[in-house]
């Protein structure tokens, strides 16, 4: 049974595996142990509180907010927290990513390091299990101290608040606790500070993200390839000992992936091939490895900044119990996730950015190729409109690439206000973007390819447009083409590229 454990650190693989498991995922022993102790540990500090002399000793207990309030007070004060910063708003956060949300929340409160309840983890990951998702909207995050706005949506329900979605309704959280014959959770002292600190709608976004990011750089490199093919592109930019004595290692990976999957392809063999000198191939073509090659070094630097996140606690106390402390500091900002958000975005963008000026090669008639790809130029237009669509989303993800990582002056004080939360979609977009700029390329080739019969691609390539083509089939006259445009975003985000 897929379990949380403290002992075993997170993954991007391991995360992947536990959202795609059928199974319900609960809290291992270990995690269930901490969670005792470090919520044990904190009602036993605080119990003496209310003395002078105990204050006066342990000062730093007596910093949490509601230190010396009667229970029934502590618990309203608690509810009140999550009330006053469930203040979102705009778009609601997709279903998929409060899944994430909750389960990453669940995570990195399972260390045992913020003085929650057990009850209240396990509650969590009922929601996660039974497919109950808060009403989480995407804006109202700056990141100065976590996540608040979309984690006070998300906890809300412990309270029997808030609203959630349930097998396809939009139900209140309190119908939703009677159905399962839960009780609302009255939270304890620290619990709800420990439930809004943290970074789970960014990470959310970010994992996210990266993985779709990660099928885009194997996507565009077999994208490429086939256009490079159906274009005629020389094979010598390919070479391994230029790549080599360059010595990233992202365009060497790329070179030897593009040299893979265009063995054996009968294309270069072509008279048409043979007339084309490789000085006259655009850059768009000879520039692949050393493009590609970047986002790909770029995003295995955002994987491992990423993977140490999912594993780290964030809150204004942590608890140590083992060594009789419970510290204040500064642990909620979400600086290391806006930086490395941008620097996904700009990655991702990158490959778009290429993708669409092979399309425009592709589509402008020339080494042979009808204009426009179109089967009757004199009476069709073709694939015309397919190089201004892809033109606009490239446009688009320069300015959601514009950094979002500066920190801003906050509200009487110099404030880290990462706006990290709005990286974080903007990342998500410009995935979203670029997954149907490759789209709009592919369909762009194998159109090219049609036209270059009878000869072959390579296998590998010939593979990838039989699949496609059972999807977008070839366009021999002009029809309406948005449906295919976003049939291929899908199979570019769908398909096993490996």
């Amino acid at each position: 049974m897929p379990h949380l454990s403290p002992t075993q650190p997170l993954t991007l693989a391991s995360l992947a595996a536990l959202l795609r498991s059928p199974e319900a995922v609960r809290l291992s022993p270990e995690a269930e142990q901490r969670i005792s102790a470090g919520h044990s540990y904190l009602r036993q500090r605080l119990e003496p509180a209310a003395s002078p002399d105990a204050v006066s000793n342990h000062d730093f207990f007596a910093r949490l907010p509601d230190t010396g309030l009667p229970p029934a007070e502590q618990a309203q004060w608690q509810a009140n927290l999550l009330m006053s910063h469930a203040a979102g708003t705009c778009p609601e956060v997709p279903t998929a990513l409060v899944r994430r949300m909750l389960l990453l929340k669940a995570h990195s409160l399972s260390q045992g390091r913020n003085g929650v309840a057990l009850p209240t983890v396990r509650r969590l990951l009922d929601f996660y299990n039974r497919d109950v998702w808060p009403v989480v909207y995407e804006q109202g995050s700056l990141g100065a101290y976590g996540d608040q706005a979309p984690l006070a949506h998300l906890c809300l329900p412990l309270l029997g608040l808030g609203e959630v979605n349930y097998q396809g309704y939009r139900l209140a959280a309190a119908d939703v606790l009677g159905l399962f014959g839960w009780e609302a959770l009255p939270l304890q002292a620290q619990e709800g500070l420990a439930l809004l600190g943290g970074n789970q709608f960014m990470l959310a976004y970010t994992t996210e993200a990266l993985e779709r990011a990660s099928g885009l750089l194997r996507a565009a490199d077999v994208i490429a390839a086939l256009s490079g093919d159906v274009f005629g592109a020389s094979a010598e930019p390919l070479h391994e000992a230029l790549h080599r004595v360059r010595m990233h290692a992202g365009p060497i990976t790329v070179a030897a992936r593009l040299r893979q999957v265009q063995h054996g392809s009968e294309l270069p063999a072509q008279s048409w091939a043979q007339a084309v000198r490789p000085e006259h191939d655009p850059q768009a073509f000879r520039c692949v490895p050393q493009v590609h090659g970047a986002s790909r070094d770029a995003l295995a630097y955002v994987s491992q900044v990423v993977e140490t996140e999912c594993n780290a606690v964030t809150g204004q106390a942590l608890i140590f119990p083992e060594e009789n402390l419970l510290l204040h500091g500064g642990s909620l900002p979400g600086q290391p996730l806006p930086l490395v958000l941008d620097h996904l975005a700009m990655a991702v963008a990158g490959l778009g950015s290429l993708s669409e000026r092979r399309t425009a090669h592709l589509v402008a008639g020339q080494r042979q190729l009808p204009p426009y790809l179109a089967a009757d130029p004199a009476l069709n237009f073709g694939l015309l409109s397919l190089p201004h669509s892809a033109a606009s989303l490239v446009s688009q993800n320069k300015q959601l690439c514009s950094p979002s990582s500066v920190t801003e002056s906050g509200q009487g004080e110099h404030g880290p206000l990462s706006t990290g939360a709005t990286a974080a979609a903007e990342a998500r977009r410009v995935v979203e973007n670029v997954e149907q700029i490759l789209g709009i390329e592919l369909l762009a080739a194998a159109q090219a390819l049609d036209f270059r019969r009878p000869a072959r691609s390579s296998s590998a390539l010939e593979t990838v447009v039989a699949a496609f083509r059972e999807v977008v089939t070839f366009v021999p006259h002009d029809r309406v083409l948005a449906p295919d445009l976003h049939r291929a975003a899908r199979f570019v985000r769908e398909y096993d590229w490996a």
